[in-house]
């Protein structure tokens, strides 16, 4: 019987080691609801007794012995409350046999045991503890252990007891499964009811066990993945971005406010003012726009370009749109395509305005550094060609 539990060692600690690639995609995840990560298991087992009388009475301990196993069935219930860590009550038993002190291997004594056995039990998922939560991973390698009450129906026993085992399952979709496992189901007491210990046994030798290794279903309820937990650093630089685009519009406008003061303020000939007006309309209104996007942040940037828009018409004056991204942020191919987007995006909304498609040049500047802070560079300019 040891060399069997170490053959099962061995074998789990083989299927750990090999069950996943360490450069698996490692992210935390956020607590998902009470009703979500749920599973059933449905399972046919294969066990096999070795009871507390048998030490030392040259009983062959071979699971495969016709007078020692048995099938069986279970099924189970659980659910995961991290991606590491689950909770399942399982049921299993219905056909097993007792062997006693006198059995001999080649007898054919009517041995049977029908039993059941329930546990509540521990799961560890050793996959996404060591490797890191990965929700196209394939197979986990799960070992549990729990504790719980048993009945053998035959001898009318009741015994609680302990169970360690190893369970490796496989995904076949978010809501569909197979798993294999294999177990050790340790009573106290006489549970299969066939007489008394030797004094001298100890440990397992002097408790009824079952061993048993199983095949069956894995279906989960509810949602079955987790969701990764939200990057703050980067929802906070989007929300930085906004903020620093928002400020360079109140600059700009500050700006314009304080010129159209100066000029009322310091009104000159009608020579001088048409100048005044010929350098106002030839300086570009900037439109700004929101990192890596190419809708105009705020209409109000279009109340500008609509002043400038109805001049362009009156005087028959074409328009030059220049569309510009940041280059701290994406590829030099990205951020030329970025720019000409946004210089499309504005000249769309000069056509919505009355002006023809004709009258309007657009140029995309690509990734440029010459405003700072770099988010003012996030914008498409308008100006009258000269």
């Amino acid at each position: 019987m040891r060399k069997f539990l170490m053959v099962l060692a061995f074998a789990g600690a083989s299927v750990a080691g090999f069950a996943q690639d360490a450069a698996t995609q490692k992210y935390s995840v956020a607590t998902n609801s009470f009703w979500n990560n749920w599973f059933v298991q449905v399972g046919a087992d294969w066990n096999a007794w070795y009871s507390g009388q048998e030490h030392g009475r040259n009983a062959s301990i071979s699971p495969i012995k016709s007078f020692r196993s048995n099938p069986g069935a279970a099924v189970a219930v659980g659910k995961w409350f991290t991606p590491g860590l689950g909770l399942r009550l399982k049921a299993q038993g219905i056909w097993g046999k007792r062997v006693g002190a006198s059995v001999n291997p080649n007898s054919r004594l009517d041995n049977s045991n029908k039993y059941w056995v329930g546990q509540g039990q521990v799961m560890f998922n050793m996959s996404n503890l060591l490797l890191g939560y990965n929700p196209e991973r394939v197979w986990n390698v799960i070992p549990f252990a729990g504790a719980g009450v048993s009945r053998s129906m035959s001898a009318n026993r009741y015994a609680f007891g302990g169970s360690v085992g190893l369970q490796s399952a496989w995904k076949l979709s978010d809501k569909f499964g197979v798993y294999a496992e294999a177990g050790w189901n340790c009573f106290s007491g006489d549970f299969d009811g066939v007489g008394g210990t030797m004094s001298n046994n100890r440990g397992w030798d002097k408790r009824d066990n079952n061993l048993y290794v199983e095949l069956g279903l894995n279906f989960n309820l509810g949602k079955s993945t987790w969701d990764r937990v939200p990057d703050v650093d980067a929802i906070n630089a989007q929300h930085q971005a906004a903020l620093d685009a928002l400020n360079a519009r109140l600059r700009d406008s500050e700006a314009e406010n304080a010129r159209l003061r100066d000029a009322l303020a310091n009104q000159k000939p009608v020579e001088t003012v048409s100048q005044s007006v010929k350098e106002l309309v030839t300086t570009p209104i900037s439109v700004f726009f929101n990192l890596n996007r190419t809708d105009i942040a705020s209409q109000k940037d279009l109340v500008n370009v609509q002043a400038l828009a109805k001049y362009a018409q009156d005087n028959n004056n074409s328009l030059v749109v220049t569309g510009y991204a940041d280059s701290a942020t994406g590829s030099a191919e990205y951020n030329q395509k970025l720019s000409e987007k946004r210089a499309e995006t504005v000249a769309n909304e000069l056509v919505k305005m009355g002006v023809a498609s004709s009258k309007i040049t657009t140029v995309g500047k690509g990734g440029v550094e010459t405003l700072s802070p770099i988010s003012f560079n996030r914008r498409a300019t308008v100006q009258v060609a000269e």
